[in-house]
């Protein structure tokens, strides 16, 4: 019988032993299957005939956040495989994320994915989602708070633990004072990676608030700080679509700053390939999106969960220069 390795690396192995064992059992065709399965999926059919659930994510994204559309398109591939209605909605204001959350527990939606950006709005939505049966899975933000809110588990990467990561490649490059720039105010999530890079970076951290809605706002705050501040050598940005912006303020004020960032996207792997950003620490937003859904499917179909209810890490992962050439076909078609 195939043996089901958990983890996200192990997500080739994963698919091929939870639909080669699980549904079929232990035979001399289970691989046969397995791959007429994997094949039906890749072509947008579903690969198992498990009823047409119905599950819904809602996320703390605001507009043009390409990070989010990599999410997606990882849940949407994994809801193709998994015969699974897939519903998506967004805000960037909490109380109406939690809004939205409370509309599809109205429309009894067989599971949620959720994100916890600023959990003290989400937690009596996820109660009563809890209350009427709904399993629910967190991602990319609230790892502290996803099981105290009753949530199965929560996939992706520790945010102290990747802000450590920035810290130690800092330290590798020989850097002295770096700006964190956080886009989002009251976002746990922001104020943890800057907490990471200051907890391991032997240099010294400042962190620099910015209006993330309004991208000329950024450019320009970044800029003034770097304008009035000469001694910064890096700048860190919390998400892929503001790495840009910061690399124009810098080339505006004049500044030798390196610039770096968290999250990947394919304009940042160009600009990792051409030496403009330094690194990037990527948390694998597609990853988070499948497994979400992966993960509610297996719960609601034979009550497994991976990592028995801790969290499931997708990051962090350093790139650089050496490595983004690698990853440039995988950023093109979005999934990385």
């Amino acid at each position: 019988m195939a043996r089901v390795r958990t983890g996200v690396r192990a997500l080739g192995a994963v698919l091929a032993a939870v639909l080669g064992a699980s549904l079929t059992g232990c035979s001399s065709t289970g691989g046969k299957r397995a791959e007429e399965r994997a094949a039906t999926a890749a072509q947008g059919k579903a690969a198992v005939s498990t009823p047409r659930w119905t599950f819904a994510m809602v996320t703390h994204s605001g507009a043009g956040d390409t990070f989010w559309d990599i999410v997606q398109k990882g849940a949407k591939q994994a809801a193709e495989k998994d015969n699974i209605d897939f519903l998506y909605a967004n805000n960037a204001e909490a109380q109406q994320q939690a809004q939205l959350v409370d509309t599809y527990i109205d429309k009894k939606v067989d599971g949620l994915i959720v994100t916890l950006a600023k959990p003290d709005a989400m937690k009596g939505v996820l109660a009563k989602a809890k209350k009427a049966g709904i399993p629910v899975v967190t991602i990319n933000s609230g790892t502290a708070e996803s099981k105290a809110f009753g949530a199965l588990t929560h996939i992706g990467q520790d945010e102290v633990i990747a802000g450590e990561a920035v810290g130690d490649e800092l330290d590798k490059r020989a850097k002295k004072k770096a700006l964190c720039v956080l886009h989002e105010r009251g976002n746990v999530g922001h104020e943890q990676r800057c907490e990471g890079v200051k907890k391991s970076f032997k240099g010294s951290v400042e962190n620099l608030y910015v209006d993330g809605t309004n991208m000329p706002d950024v450019q320009a705050s970044i800029e003034a700080k770097l304008q009035t501040t000469r001694d910064i050598d890096s700048v860190v940005t919390l998400g892929a679509p503001f790495a840009d912006a910061a690399v124009q303020a810098k080339q505006q004020a004049g500044s030798e700053a390196e610039v770096d960032t968290f999250d990947l996207n394919a304009k940042v792997a160009d600009s990792l390939a051409s030496g403009a950003l330094g690194f990037a620490v990527d948390q694998q937003p597609y990853l988070q999106g499948y497994e979400a859904v992966d993960l509610l499917w297996l719960y609601r179909y034979n009550a497994d969960m991976l990592g028995g209810g801790k969290p499931v890490l997708t990051g962090p992962q350093v790139i650089t220069k050496e490595s983004a050439e690698q990853l440039k076909a995988y950023t093109n078609r979005g999934t990385r």
